[in-house]
């Protein structure tokens, strides 16, 4: 009797592509882009991707060169009475949904911790327009001029949208860091950057982790302790949320310190936890949230 082939474990497939790129020393999401106009991936309906699949979809972006940031599925394309480029190679994303718990099954439960509806997360698989043939020019826009930034000088709108947050922050020093004692950040004047864009995203990776506060989004993983586990969820969910708020704002992700000791913190949580990679990307896509939302309140209280 023939074996039944294994079921595709995406989640899986998703963390050990991702633990490759990294292993080679790969951080392509940190590379600066704007695809087809796009800052960010968006579906076939021009609805932009969020979270773990604009994380992937990104990345996948950079390493491949695509030109277009349109992705959509073989029916979609094939709807729009285009095909797929042979040999092309699709790409994993998810989706999130839930499913109506079996109430005669678990009836002997106690209802009062039973939910009625169960969360789910299924895989299915994309292609980028660039390896579809006959489709509209619509999905191959034109990318527009990035502006240039004189060095080591303020941003208007990113300063604008840092400032309005209004978190505590000291311009001072060398390094950057968050204390979560004084609910206080600490980072070098822009004028220590040559490039201002760098400035921002160190801005923004920092405030990635002032939104960890109880008071605030609460998130923790344990006591975080300098390259411990705790810590280094941490980092990646500062770092995802860096590159969703680069997005928005026109900067990369970038940190002061690049080390192997870095990379080294993401592979063992990916290793350890398949699972990580999604959550902390959902825990990222949180943070960024909550961020544009105080910037846009602050925004909105001084122009009143």
């Amino acid at each position: 009797m023939a074996k039944s082939k294994p079921k595709f474990d995406a989640v899986a497939s998703i963390t050990n592509e991702l633990i490759s790129i990294i292993d080679r020393g790969v951080l392509p999401w940190r590379k600066p882009w704007q695809v087809g106009g796009s800052a960010v991936p968006l579906r076939q309906n021009g609805e932009p991707y969020q979270g773990i699949n604009n994380f992937l979809l990104t990345m996948r972006t950079m390493m491949a060169g695509y030109t277009s940031p349109y992705w959509m599925t073989l029916r979609q394309a094939n709807e729009l009475d285009a095909k797929i480029v042979k040999g092309s190679k699709s790409s994993v994303v998810v989706y999130y949904g839930t499913t109506e718990r079996d109430r005669n099954k678990d009836a002997a439960e106690d209802e009062a911790n039973d939910p009625k509806t169960i969360p789910f997360m299924k895989s299915y698989r994309v292609f980028n327009a660039d390896q579809i043939e006959g489709l509209d020019v619509r999905f191959h826009p034109k990318p527009p001029e990035l502006p240039d930034h004189p060095e080591r000088k303020p941003i208007p709108h990113m300063q604008a949208f840092f400032e309005a947050i209004g978190a505590t922050v000291s311009f001072s020093g060398r390094e950057a860091s968050y204390m979560a004692v004084l609910d206080k950040m600490y980072l070098p004047a822009i004028e220590h950057f040559e490039n201002p864009l760098n400035f921002y995203s160190v801005w923004g990776h920092e405030l990635a982790h002032w939104t960890k506060a109880r008071h605030r989004l609460n998130r923790s993983y344990g006591d975080a302790k300098f390259g411990n586990t705790a810590y280094a969820r941490e980092e990646i969910v500062a770092e995802l949320c860096t590159v969703f708020l680069g997005q928005k704002l026109g900067f990369s992700a970038h940190t002061l310190e690049m080390n192997a000791a870095y990379l080294d913190n993401w592979v063992r949580v990916l290793r350890s936890d398949k699972r990580a990679i999604f959550k902390h990307a959902a825990d990222a896509q949180k943070a960024c949230d909550y961020l544009v939302a105080a910037s846009e309140a602050g925004q909105g209280a001084k122009a009143a």
